[in-house]
């Protein structure tokens, strides 16, 4: 087979969630499949993070927007290399590509209306906007759709009206640079790096509203007044604008000097981020899955994450859950872990098993099977 498989932003530096899925799956199809032909289309980027193999061959894509790029770009070159199947693995493909296709839809949280536009971005609202306009139309013409679990698939069914067999579950993974045996010296190199104290809580907030991030502040809170020696809040992907605007809202102010903001992480230093952490706090409203939560569990750290969504369904019996819309919930949480020795050392224990169910390579050779069936 020819296979396309659209990573348009996998050689930015700084990658996020699809992104890295993408790099993870085209790396292990790259170790599982010495037989197809692969094109990898993708923008040009600084981060040289994949290279081609014999028969593995990076196409670079011109486009100003994200838009232009899988709308007009795209399939002018899916065209030109005579594909099989074209994969598009961002939730949206090009509405004039003829040819077969597979589409990974992450998630529908985009035609659900929980959050208050107000409260995304002007970036993250014509996201939205964009993904309401292109995904029903690609997906009805995907000749197969995959997403990352069980959840996710249920929701997908229910706000697209699917046929259920239409639609397979490929698990999402993590990197093989996760682990428990990250020597002292290392985390201790990183952690100076980003000014980061011994010990603390870590957690990835980001802007985007699913990750909770004001009533995570409001139970550190509750945390704070119920701890003698309260240990600081490390929080990855917001900046100081972003962190005041959340502090005044929430009456909070007097937090920041419990609060060590990190900017982003770049992946490869975020194990030892985890495993220097006494504890990961992953109390996210929604999620279609939970790449963070493997990362922790396979570098040992302890995790709180949320009763909702998909989080139950990849923690198993890894985590301690949590209510995310009650900060007294979470804020128990904290204190109830970092308080019960025994209890972080069997989610600990548990976190090590559960993460090794998850494997890119298992994941690429189930994509493999769904290219062969569309």
């Amino acid at each position: 087979m020819r296979i396309g498989i659209e990573a348009q932003r996998i050689f930015r530096s700084k990658k996020h969630g699809m992104d890295i899925v993408a790099l993870e799956l085209i790396k292990a199809l790259q170790a599982v499949d010495k037989e197809n032909k692969y094109f990898i289309f993708v923008k040009k980027g600084d981060d040289k993070c994949l290279a081609e193999t014999e028969n593995f061959k990076i196409i670079e894509v011109p486009g100003i927007t994200y838009a232009d790029w899988e709308q007009f770009f795209l399939p002018i070159y899916a065209r030109k290399c005579k594909l099989d199947i074209l994969h598009c693995t961002s939730n949206t493909a090009p509405l004039g590509y003829s040819g077969k296709s597979v589409v990974t839809l992450h998630d529908v949280i985009f035609l659900e209306n929980k959050a208050n536009s107000s409260n995304f971005s002007w970036y993250q609202n014509m996201g939205r906007i964009y993904r309401r306009s292109i995904v029903p139309a690609s997906i009805k013409k995907a000749n197969r759709i995959i997403t990352v679990s069980e959840y996710e698939k249920n929701q997908i069914l229910l706000k697209l009206m699917l046929n259920p067999g239409s639609v397979d579950v490929i698990y999402n993974a993590y990197g093989n640079h996760f682990n428990s045996g990250i020597e002292t010296d290392a985390i201790s190199e990183v952690l100076k790096r980003y000014n980061l104290p011994d010990h603390y809580i870590f957690y990835i907030g980001n802007t985007d509203p699913k990750k909770n991030i004001y009533n995570t502040i409001r139970a550190y809170r509750a945390y704070c007044i119920g701890s003698v020696d309260p240990l600081p809040l490390v929080i990855a992907d917001i900046d100081e604008v972003f962190l005041a605007r959340v502090l005044e809202k929430t009456n909070t102010k007097s937090l920041r000097k419990n609060i060590v903001l990190t900017g982003y992480i770049f992946n490869p230093d975020l194990p030892a981020i985890y495993s220097g952490s006494d504890l990961f706090l992953y109390p996210s409203l929604r999620e279609s899955f939970g790449i963070p939560l493997l990362e922790a569990m396979a570098c040992s750290t302890p995790v709180i994450t949320s009763n909702t969504s998909a989080l139950p369904e990849i923690a198993g019996d890894a985590a301690l859950l949590v209510d995310p819309a009650n900060e007294k919930s979470i804020g128990n949480a904290m204190m109830t872990l970092l308080s019960d020795e025994n209890l972080a050392k069997e989610l600990v224990s548990n976190g090590l098993r559960r993460s090794k169910l998850f494997n890119w390579n298992v994941s690429a050779i189930n994509l493999l099977n769904i290219y062969k069936t569309a």
